[in-house]
Order: structure tokens, then C-alpha cells, then sequence
């Protein structure tokens, strides 16, 4: 199957992509064949050899938001290139031990909430196969319109399937931190790692949520220093104050079945609730924009239809969008 516009960019997600069986002949040394079975002993070191916090000289730092009060500030989280993830696999199980296999789609067109554009979605399911300990699959996801779309849902993709062996699976630990950025919108300095974040300091038995797994001490460090979630899970919880505890909590049982974010172990699931959040925040901010021009007397009526005594009493989505657009059709006629 072909891929979308800027797959072939990156080659390493490119060959993947292209892999099958009748088109790759692969050789599989016995020793690594899907028969083979590792001792209880070798998969529990082979899954802590995959636990280990890559190299600090392999990590880069991502802004995921921006803030201007005086100087310009992000928001920066850790990450690693997917090559990063394929070395770490070839030096443990060499590069005839492993495999992986894409299966790309695109969804149908819809309309995407921020902006009202109508663009699809690039859709990507990795499997990642570790022969003599078994395989797992993730996905990712990206906006068609992005010129990287495949290439960045098949690095996403492989990466969540690689956190399912342990693989990569510390980075989802942080937080993030906040630091000054450039003109250009690029941090001016790196935040130092964490102890538990380098290979180092994992190796001293430092773990993210602060205990010592050598001695189950915290190693002179106070457990509150580290982060205890997943940045996802952190940008989740700081939605509660925008959204409401109607909305908020109804979109949590809705899409996740759980009344808490931490609960969400799939980091999939995860961003699909972030994702509808920020929908819903956006969605919020055009009702205060909608009762602003027309009073708050014109939402009454509008509540009234819907059953509800309140806007706190909104718990999902459609419904908040059905009474945003009632507001702003009466908006525009001058009602």
C-alpha cells in the first residue's frame, strides 16, 4: 500500500512500511525463530535490558506549548528518534530477532474542531514482533495535511508498540518543565534529566516515582521531585478547571470508563481524550464568546430545551456543541 505525501522522508519508517514477506526475504536464524522460548530467567533480563533510559546524548526536547508574559516560555518534554529504539532492539536481539509490520489507512473527511477545516486522518498500526518473547501493536495518528503525516504516525506508532516491551517507556513519566525559547521558538537551554532518567542512575536502582529499587529508599531524593504520570495524563488533569466538573468527568466516562485520568493505562486512549478535551475547551470558550454578545438571559431559554439548570450540568460533547450552535445562529440573526 502506498503511503501519504512525506512517508518517504524518513527511510527508516519508509523500509518499514514497505516490508512484507513476499517482497523482503528475511533469513531467521534458528536461535531466533518463532519457536524458540527463552527461560523465565532470560525474558526477565531481556525486559529489564529494554527498560533502560536511552543515552542522554540521544534525547531531544519537544515544545508542546508557548506562553508570552515578557519573555517568550514552552512548555518542553523528552523524546527519542525511533532510530534510537531500532538500535536499542538490533544490539539485544541483533536485527534478524526482531521485526515489524505497518498497515497505513486514512479516515474519511471530517471536520477538524480547532480550525473547521475539512482534512482526513493518517491512521498507522504498528506490530512489533521480538521472536521468543512475543509481539504487541499500537497506533498512531496524524492531520493529512501535515507533509510529514505518515512518517510521523509510523514513528508514533512503532514507539507505543516498543513501551509495550518496556522499551522507551520512562519518558512517559515526565511532566514536562517550562523554559525560556528563542526567537525561533526553540528552547535556549536543556533541562538537566533526572537521576532515573540516564542509564547511570537507573542502573543505582533510582525508578520515576521516586523509591530506590535496590534498597526501597527515595537515595536522599524527595519523592515529589519526580513526575509521577505521563505528560498526557498531567495536560488531562489540567483540564478540569476549564471544562467543568460536568464536562470533564462525563467526557472521562464516556471515552475511558474511569472517573480518574490516571486510571488510563492505554496511551492511545489517552490522547483520544486529550484530544476531545481540548475540543471541548475550544467549544467552551465559543459559548462565553456567543453569551458575551447576546447576555446571559439568551442562554435560559436554550438550557431549558435541553432539560439542563446550568451549563455545568453539560457532560459531553454533542450536547455542548448542539447548544454552541443554537447561540450563534441566534447571534447572527440578531435575536
Amino acid at each position: 500500500m502506498s503511503s501519504p505525501n512525506g512517508h518517504a522522508k524518513d527511510p527508516d519508517a519508509a523500509e518499514a512500511a514497505n516490508y512484507s514477506p513476499e517482497t523482503h526475504a528475511v533469513h531467521v536464524p534458528p536461535e531466533f525463530s518463532g519457536n524458540q522460548r527463552f527461560s523465565q530467567q532470560e525474558i526477565k533480563d531481556f525486559c529489564a535490558a529494554l527498560e533502560i533510559p536511552f543515552d542522554p546524548e540521544v534525547i531531544d526536547w519537544r515544545v508542546t506549548n508557548t506562553t508570552k508574559n515578557g519573555k517568550l516560555r514552552g512548555h518542553v518534554i523528552p523524546y527519542a528518534d525511533q532510530r534510537a529504539y531500532t538500535d536499542r532492539l538490533n544490539a539485544l536481539f541483533t536485527p534478524a530477532g526482531w521485526t515489524r509490520k505497518y498497515a497505513i489507512h486514512t479516515s474519511a473527511n471530517f471536520e477538524r474542531s480547532r480550525d473547521q477545516k475539512i482534512v482526513a486522518k493518517v491512521l498507522v498500526t504498528c506490530e512489533l514482533m521480538i521472536f521468543g518473547l512475543g509481539s504487541h501493536s499500537a497506533t498512531g495518528e496524524e492531520w493529512a495535511d501535515n507533509d510529514n503525516a505518515g512518517t510521523g504516525a509510523e514513528a508514533q506508532a512503532f514507539k507505543r508498540a516498543c513501551s509495550c516491551f518496556g522499551l522507551g517507556r520512562y519518558l512517559y513519566y515526565f511532566d514536562g518543565v517550562w523554559i525560556d525559547l528563542d526567537e525561533r521558538k526553540r528552547p535556549q537551554s536543556i533541562p538537566p534529566l533526572p537521576g532515573w532518567a540516564t542509564p547511570a542512575g537507573w542502573a543505582q536502582g533510582l525508578r520515576p516515582n521516586g523509591t530506590n529499587k535496590t534498597n526501597g529508599g527515595t537515595n536522599g531524593v524527595k519523592a515529589s521531585e519526580y513526575p509521577q504520570q505521563s505528560s498526557v495524563i498531567g495536560e488531562i488533569e489540567r483540564m478540569a478547571e476549564q471544562l467543568g466538573r460536568g464536562l470533564y468527568r462525563g467526557l472521562l466516562r464516556d471515552l475511558a470508563r474511569v472517573w480518574n485520568p490516571r486510571q488510563i493505562q492505554d496511551v492511545s486512549l489517552q490522547q483520544r481524550v486529550l484530544e476531545h478535551m481540548r475540543s471541548a475547551e475550544r467549544g467552551r470558550r465559543r459559548l462565553k464568546a456567543a453569551v458575551d454578545k447576546l447576555g446571559p438571559e439568551a442562554l435560559i431559554p436554550v438550557l431549558k430545551q435541553h432539560r439542563l439548570t446550568s451549563i455545568e450540568r453539560i457532560d459531553n460533547l454533542e450536547l455542548l456543541k448542539r447548544i454552541v450552535l443554537e447561540l450563534e445562529r441566534a447571534s447572527d440573526t440578531g435575536l
